[in-house]
């Protein structure tokens, strides 16, 4: 049996008749930027969140840089985050010329509030937790934390759409929060999108300025901005794929579940979910000291795997100016060097969830 790590054509014959209707909405509308799509959109993922505003943007990499620099955060300012982030995260604040400073992650692989502020100097001006694989960070404490020290939170929900926190949404404890809807995410565009939410008016006007070349008029630019804007095709099919978010999720967490109800293997350590979290499920992560060669075995048994992600951001090329070193983070490290993700989509067949178990459950 041959199982895909994901399958975005089988989402897309699931509701093909909405991405088609929508898709000839716009195209016959002769309107393809900055119009009525996106505007609806922005209201529904803004209600969807609970939150007053959203702002469409065209990838979550571009929500985050953007969301830094309209807080005024740059040359000589800090910003904590975690170690075993993807790279984007840390571009982002990379991209305003602010350092990033890197904290190791918990055992639900989310930022370690527990190391937070031994890790805040006076230049430091942000906390940006990643709600890893769709798990929700600790963010009544990190929250805590930032108010005490007068910080803003960035949170960075590229993976968690839909996750929530003693029944409160992730993306609703920050200053703002950013999201990506790369097509994999569990509410994914057919391109790159992103969006970022927040409840401040003041930041709203930013940011709506600064992703149309600083201009809330047409050819008056208050401030040096630049092009990052959702288009209206990503809106309108974001807008099909936002009223399926719930049903997808659950899919999602009943494949979870049955993984984790049914994977006994003694050398595989199964993801746990942190008290009172609603996990997405964007990602199920497996803990496996021989990941290479489970990897290798599954491959031989026709299930495509992926890690995220084999090199923590620390050791990473691109940051080696900062000086960081191999040792500097373990539990990153760790997670770099053990961590095998298994196949899990909206549409997966439950044959082949029941496949994936029984091959791994047969791992020697």
């Amino acid at each position: 049996m041959e199982v895909e790590f994901t399958a975005l054509k089988r989402q897309f014959t699931k509701y093909q008749s909405e991405y088609e209707e929508a898709t000839l909405r716009v195209l016959r509308s002769g309107w393809y930027v900055m119009g009525s799509e996106l505007a609806e959109f922005e209201g529904q993922y803004a209600l969807f969140q609970d939150m007053k505003h959203c702002v469409g943007v065209n990838s979550g990499l571009d929500a985050l840089s953007l969301t830094i620099r309209a807080l005024g955060i740059g040359d000589g300012d800090e910003v904590i985050v975690q170690a075993n982030t993807f790279i984007a995260t840390v571009l982002a604040i990379s991209d305003n010329r602010a350092t990033p400073v890197f904290v190791e992650p918990d055992e639900f692989f989310g930022l370690d509030a527990a190391k937070i502020e031994a890790a805040i100097t006076p230049k430091t001006r942000a906390i940006m937790p990643v709600h890893l694989y769709g798990q929700p960070c600790d963010m009544l404490k990190i929250r805590e934390i930032a108010d005490k020290y007068g910080l803003y939170v960035i949170e960075d929900c590229a993976q968690a759409h839909g996750a929530a926190l003693n029944g409160k949404k992730i993306g609703t404890y920050g200053n703002a929060a950013c999201f990506s809807f790369y097509p994999t995410k569990p509410i994914g565009a057919f391109g790159d999108a992103g969006a970022i939410v927040t409840n401040s008016d003041e930041l709203n006007e930013k940011l709506r300025m600064l992703r149309n070349y600083g201009s809330r008029v047409k050819y008056r630019h208050e401030t040096m901005g630049t092009n990052t804007r959702l288009d209206e095709m990503q809106a309108a099919l974001l807008k099909i794929n936002l009223s399926h978010a719930a049903e997808g999720n659950n899919e999602r967490r009943r494949i979870a579940q049955k993984y984790l109800d049914g994977i006994r293997n003694p050398k595989v350590i199964l993801p746990e979910t942190r008290p009172g979290a609603t996990h997405a499920y964007h990602i199920f992560p497996l803990l496996c000291t021989e990941r290479n060669a489970l990897q290798t075995y599954l491959a031989e048994n026709g299930i495509h795997t992926q890690i995220h992600y084999p090199i923590p951001c620390h050791l990473a090329e691109c940051y080696s100016d900062l000086g960081y070193k191999a040792g500097d983070f373990p539990l990153a490290e760790s997670y770099a060097h053990t961590e095998l993700s298994l196949p899990v989509y909206v549409g997966m067949p439950i044959e082949e969830v029941e496949y994936v178990i029984s091959i791994i459950n047969n791992f020697k």
